[in-house]
């Protein structure tokens, strides 16, 4: 078994990561990030990790404890432990204080969180490449916390979610071998629970770990092991699908054994692949899925959690439209809107390639003929460079389930014929429609305009948002009157998207008005003057704003790199997000929060690793944060200062934030002590 193993590594590597170099996957940040500690010293290698888990200074979090190992399954932790350190090739005297420290690490841990340790998780493996770092208790601890709290995904057991989400990445990018696991009924979390668990500790040898959590640490991004792990099933996919005639369970231990044939010299080429398919990936995937990982304990909903029911990986409109609209390099998708023909012609993005379902059943020889023109035109249009072109497939539907069981057949149809890069558009056209009216409903600017088409001749009707046919005549105004007609169909549903739609940032409800201190006292002026900062939801009408467009350009241009600044020591948080323009345009770009002030870099797509200092506001100039009751990820910054008039707002700036509470609440709370300082000063 070991012989097919080896056999699945030895072949692709070097034809995969020479297509992931020429395709610019590795520039000079890349390869900087990817750099091995040169020192391979415990001494030097715990202070890199440290830093990279941001534990490095941090107190000792068992002062507090007594020390008492009284837990239920105490002996259990303890037999663990032993067998752990057992492993390891040191003195007994050693032992003995390792066993104490390690025993002492996960009593702590659980009793802090207030859960059980059982025989399953992989807790010793996780502390394991730590040990040989030689850390004090209290660091260690802060390690495996670190760990456990950033890299470690939630619903880490058998049938959770994270296994579900690798298994729609492995179905995007090697259906073939999705589709024989499928078969085989071989689940991701029967081979690769330990891996995702331990960070593949519980299978490389101690220095191929060490290794590979370099790396791993230095990226900072949890998300990676997914890639990480789908590397290891792709370059061992000839070898799998050889086994057609093996058992279940064969192929289960030859797929867990397969990360302990990783020697130290393949952790580049490992994360070079990685980085590579992960450039292959929607982006989606990772911002729908942000609370797998970290602090927060923002409720998840039934049907973002439920992805052992998805049939693909789902894409989320912003994410269609931003993709091809700014001709970026990465992901660009070929839509295929799958409405009925009614439905299409009433109104459809205007990228987007029409096959209309309903053929499958009604007339499959047509239908097939209209498959074969939609891959013709997908080729013709990544030829041209179109805007339309995509190599990636975004399937379209109503998104109402009913009437989209039909597309669900056709997707079906596309996956079981192997081909990759498959996704669907997350809520459907009325999706679309939401977001359209959401991000620009009532100028409707012209970027805005060329995203909705129609190609009936009437304009005579648009589905609404409850599935009601809205008629009226033409207008004969083209485009812009059909946009109209939508807008108005989703105004007409309810008096709630009526008031939704006055403004790109305004929302329903009246602001809170309460002054922020370190004691969060409301009512009480700061200095005398009225109340200037809040938190609460958006007001419906702000005559004042102003866009933070007028700053100056010698501000805006100015060009650094990213990771320098994120590893700034006087940066206390880093918040990824999208920066968003009244015209609904969004950039990926990061906040950075110092003591006094908040940077926005905005990513520049041409240079990887790079930004502009799009903004530079001291937290002092801080009037509101203010959020969408609908749309809580949608936050507004208000800056001004107090004259005699009141109030003068300076600058507001628009920013989509995953788990915007956590985001906010540390903003919030720098601002509270740069409040307290001028209060005492």
């Amino acid at each position: 078994m070991s012989d097919e193993v080896e056999e699945a590594f030895g072949g692709s590597w070097d034809q995969d990561l020479a297509e992931a170099l020429d395709s610019g996957g590795s520039d000079m940040e890349m390869e900087r990030g990817l750099t091995q500690v040169q020192d391979d010293s415990p001494q030097h290698r715990a202070k890199t990790w440290k830093i990279a888990l941001n534990v490095s200074g941090k107190g000792d979090s068992l002062a507090s404890w007594d020390g008492i190992l009284d837990l239920p399954e105490q002996t259990l932790i303890h037999n663990r432990t032993q067998q752990l350190i057992d492993q390891l090739n040191v003195s007994e005297e050693e032992k003995a204080d390792m066993v104490s420290d390690v025993e002492s690490v996960i009593t702590f841990y659980c009793k802090s969180r207030n859960i059980s340790f059982t025989s399953e998780p992989s807790w010793p493996h996780i502390i394991k490449p730590l040990l040989g770092l030689q850390l004090q208790r209290s660091d260690l601890y802060n390690c495996f916390y670190a760990v456990m709290n950033k890299y470690i995904p939630r619903d880490c057991v058998p049938n959770g979610r994270p296994f579900h989400l690798y298994r729609l990445l492995l179905q995007y990018h090697e259906p073939e071998l999705c589709s024989f696991l499928d078969t085989k009924k071989i689940t991701p979390d029967s081979y690769a629970i330990n891996w995702l668990g331990s960070l593949f500790s519980s299978h490389c040898l101690p220095d191929v770990t060490q290794s590979l959590w370099d790396s791993y640490l230095q990226q900072a991004d949890p998300f990676l092991i997914f890639f990480l792990m789908l590397i290891i099933l792709v370059n061992a996919k000839e070898s799998i699908l050889s086994q057609e005639g093996d058992s279940k369970e064969d192929i289960i231990k030859m797929l867990e054994a397969s990360p302990s044939l990783l020697e130290a010299e393949d952790i580049e080429d490992l994360f070079s692949l990685a980085q590579y398919y992960q450039s292959k990936t929607p982006l989606s995937l990772r911002k729908m899925n942000q609370n797998l990982f970290g602090s927060s304990l923002v409720a998840l909903k039934e049907e973002d959690t439920d992805l052992s029911q998805a049939l693909c990986l789902p894409v989320s409109v912003p994410e269609i439209l931003q993709a091809n609209q700014l001709q970026q390099d990465g992901v660009r998708f070929f839509v295929v809107d799958c409405r009925p023909a009614e439905q299409y012609n009433a109104g459809h993005l205007s990228t987007a390639f029409h096959l209309d379902s309903d053929l499958m059943l009604q007339n499959p020889s047509e239908f097939a003929l209209s498959v074969k023109s939609l891959l013709e035109a997908q080729k013709q249009s990544l030829e041209s460079g179109s805007i339309a072109s995509g190599e990636h497939l975004c399937f379209m539907g109503s998104g109402r389930e009913e009437e989209d069981m039909y597309m669900n057949m056709v997707l079906a149809h596309f996956l079981q014929k192997n081909k990759e890069y498959v996704s669907i558009a997350k809520g459907g056209f009325m999706a679309l429609q939401q977001h359209l009216v959401d991000m620009n409903v009532e100028g409707l600017d012209s970027s805005y305009v060329h995203w909705i088409v129609s190609t009936s001749g009437s304009l005579s009707s648009l589905s609404s948002m409850d599935g009601d046919s809205l008629s009226s005549p033409s207008d004969g105004k083209g485009v812009k009157s059909l946009v109209n007609k939508m807008t108005f169909a989703l105004k007409s549903k309810s008096v709630n998207v009526k008031e939704k739609m006055i403004s790109f940032i305004e929302n329903t409800s009246t602001p809170v008005d309460r002054h922020v201190s370190s004691s969060d006292r409301v009512g009480k002026p700061y200095r005398g003057v009225k109340p200037v900062f809040s938190i609460g939801d958006e007001e419906e009408y702000d005559t004042d704003e102003i866009d933070s467009s007028s700053m100056s350009d010698d501000d805006r241009k100015e060009i650094v790199n990213i990771q320098t600044w994120i590893t700034k020591p006087d940066v206390k948080h880093h918040i990824p997000c999208n920066e968003v323009k009244e015209t609904g345009h969004m950039f990926q770009s990061h906040l950075l929060i110092t003591a006094t002030h908040m940077y926005c870099l905005r990513e520049i797509a041409s240079r990887k690793g790079f930004a502009y200092i799009q903004s530079r506001q001291a937290l002092s100039s801080v009037v509101k944060i203010t959020s969408k009751k609908k749309h809580p990820e949608l936050i507004t910054f208000k800056f001004g200062s107090n004259n005699s008039a009141g109030v003068e707002i300076s600058a507001v700036e628009r920013y989509l934030i995953p788990n915007a509470g956590d985001a906010t609440k540390v903003i919030k709370q720098q601002i509270m002590k740069v409040l307290d300082a001028l209060e005492t000063s």
